[in-house]
């Protein structure tokens, strides 16, 4: 059983940065593929960035891929999420996300939720 809570969400500028941290329960995290995925009012959820359970791979959505990082920190439980040169269409709530591997990591196949954290970016 993993347990996941967000935080560090919240309001920023548009241009600006926040960064989301995940933190897991349970001493099988290290385990875990772990990803982001972000869901705005009236829109499905979707995929943000993945990364493997070691750290050495990851996965972006195309649209997000230079703008956003994915990383980890197994001895903390963490997973964090950099968002840069933030926009507008980034609004949305985002959700912390864990899958026994980092194949098909889409949003049908996940193992454990987080509860959600908002992030705001005004124009």
């Amino acid at each position: 059983q993993v347990q996941l809570v967000e935080s560090g969400g919240g309001l920023v500028q548009a241009g600006g940065s926040l960064r989301v941290s995940c933190a897991a329960s349970g001493r099988t995290f290290s385990r875990y593929a772990m990803g982001w995925f972000r869901q705005a009012p009236g829109k499905e959820r979707e995929f943000v960035a993945a990364i493997s359970w070691s750290g050495s791979s990851t996965y972006y959505a195309a649209s997000l891929k230079g703008r956003f990082t994915i990383s980890r920190d197994n001895a903390k439980n963490t997973v964090y999420l950099q968002m840069n040169s933030l926009k507008s269409e980034d609004t949305a709530v985002y959700y912390c996300a864990a899958r026994s591997t980092i194949m098909d990591f889409t949003s049908a196949n996940i193992d454990y939720w987080g509860q959600g954290t908002q992030v705001t970016v005004s124009s």
